[in-house]
């Protein structure tokens, strides 16, 4: 297995947590509630990790069996 095969989940954890952290302290910084902000937060992680893990999922490369034929 390539190593960045598994260094993939890492980065899409990394990348959702950086964008929850952008989110919830746009938020702190605007409202001053801090539960309002960490709510925001993890609801940003959470979209943003489905997001990009259905994305990978879409561009995987799909393998196909040599001999895929519908009529044997």
């Amino acid at each position: 297995m390539p190593r960045s095969d598994k260094t993939r989940p890492a980065e899409l954890v990394g990348l959702s947590t950086v964008a929850a952290l952008f989110v919830g302290g746009i938020v702190l910084m605007v409202t001053r509630d801090v539960a309002l902000a960490s709510i925001t937060g993890g609801g940003t992680f959470v979209i943003t990790i489905i997001t990009l893990a259905m994305m990978v999922l879409a561009m995987s490369p799909q393998v196909t069996k040599p001999n895929n034929n519908p009529h044997d």
